[in-house]
């Protein structure tokens, strides 16, 4: 399933501010990022209050149902604002379906294995994602987005098929979960339970860098390259080949975190790197293919290893039954994708699109603040040596 959402997922992501920019005529599609997340934003902050009457197996199973319904509509239909209607509640939906399947994967993970369990997730996801670009852009070019979303609707039929019978199981044993039990908690209470740990806190501003990263290269990479007179296959090929870092380094990342490193070490190499890459997109605006495989494809080295270490880091710190601080963690996407698209919407009325990019960069490095001052989880390693020290088992320490 994760290998199938990954790949849907990148099927359509890295088109659809071309989408938005043909429905709506506008340049500056930003605005519709901006509603979007605005609603995932406020849904997040609810959404413990759901899983706890119904379960995440049930939000999943609806969140997917409607995508498969607005995926129906926009494959019927032409670019307009009908159609960007659709895409921002295929957006909203896919982003309560991906934490639906994180809250799933935390209860079946022991803290001490974060890193390997969340690196082999993603590595399998982020395998389905890597085809998603390449294949995209060229059914585009043959026939157009009426064809693209008819391939993305078998893509979540397929989706949905193993989840009735897979998830339907998962649910079944989540019924009996002790947070299900617990009194109702705050929206004001959750925040107030979160930034009250201040490395969950710090993590948290990471989170936040890595999907403002995320939220102005999806929406405006795209844009920049088509601009600069990159055709669509040129740019499908160019996004292939930045995404391989997602599936060669977050499994062997994650494990060295387990095993050797901790995440603070490689967290500040990773964040370093996505902002000279960052950087790195506004002074250039060469058509050479070949130079945009490199830029990109140390911004996505940096984010790969960010990704995996951050997720890896915060697991650590949290049970399966904080079902609430999930799902305030994860509105670290929804509040990037409203800060970043309102600051580059206002950007752009006065200059040219590539500026954004600058923005990114000090973004990017703004997160060192908060790496450095972590708080590193021990690794196995310095587990074993505090065990011989202290005369303490592995499992008690």
């Amino acid at each position: 399933m994760s290998f199938l959402l990954g790949f849907s997922q990148a099927f359509f992501i890295y088109v659809m501010s071309t989408y938005l920019k043909l429905a709506s005529g506008l340049e500056n599609v930003g605005f519709f990022y901006f509603f979007s997340y605005f609603f995932v934003f406020i849904i997040f902050l609810n959404l413990h209050k759901i899983i706890k009457k119904i379960g995440e197996a049930d939000i999943f199973h609806l969140a997917l149902t409607v995508k498969i319904i607005s995926v129906c509509f926009l494959s019927v239909s032409n670019p307009s604002f009908w159609g960007a209607f659709w895409v921002i509640v295929y957006m909203i939906s896919s982003n309560v379906e991906w934490v639906s399947m994180d809250i799933i994967l935390e209860s079946y993970s022991s803290d001490h294995m974060s890193g390997r369990i969340r690196g082999k997730y993603l590595t399998i996801m982020n395998a389905g994602i890597l085809l998603g670009p390449f294949l995209s852009t060229f059914i585009l070019d043959k026939y157009d987005f009426n064809g693209l979303f008819l391939v993305l609707l078998f893509l979540n039929v397929a989706i949905s098929a193993i989840a009735i019978t897979g998830i339907k199981k998962i649910g079944e044993k989540q019924k009996k979960s002790k947070y299900r039990f617990g009194k109702n908690i705050s929206v004001f209470s959750v925040a107030q339970k979160f930034l009250t740990r201040k490395n969950v806190r710090k993590v948290y501003y990471i989170s936040f860098m890595l999907e403002f990263f995320y939220a102005l290269t999806i929406i405006f990479v795209p844009l920049h390259l088509y601009n600069i007179g990159l055709t669509l296959k040129e740019i499908g090929f160019i996004f292939t080949i930045m995404l391989i870092p997602f599936v060669l380094v977050q499994y062997p990342i994650g494990f060295w975190a387990d095993k050797k490193l901790g995440e603070k070490e490689m967290l500040i190499a990773g964040i370093f790197i996505m902002a000279f890459s960052g950087l790195g997109i506004f002074f250039f605006s060469s058509q050479e293919v070949f130079l945009w495989v490199i830029i990109l494809f140390l911004g996505r080295l940096g984010a790969a290893m960010v990704e995996i270490l951050r997720d890896s880091y915060f697991y650590k710190r949290i049970d399966s039954c904080d079902v609430d601080m999930i799902n305030f963690f994860r509105t670290s996407k929804s509040l990037a994708y409203i800060v970043s698209s309102g600051i580059a919407g206002f950007t752009l009325m006065i200059f040219p699109l590539k500026s954004v990019f600058i923005l990114l960069g000090i973004v990017s490095f703004s997160a060192l603040w908060s790496a450095f001052r972590l708080k590193d989880n021990k690794c196995e390693k310095e587990l074993v040596a505090g065990e011989k020290v202290a005369g303490l088992s592995y499992d008690r320490y």
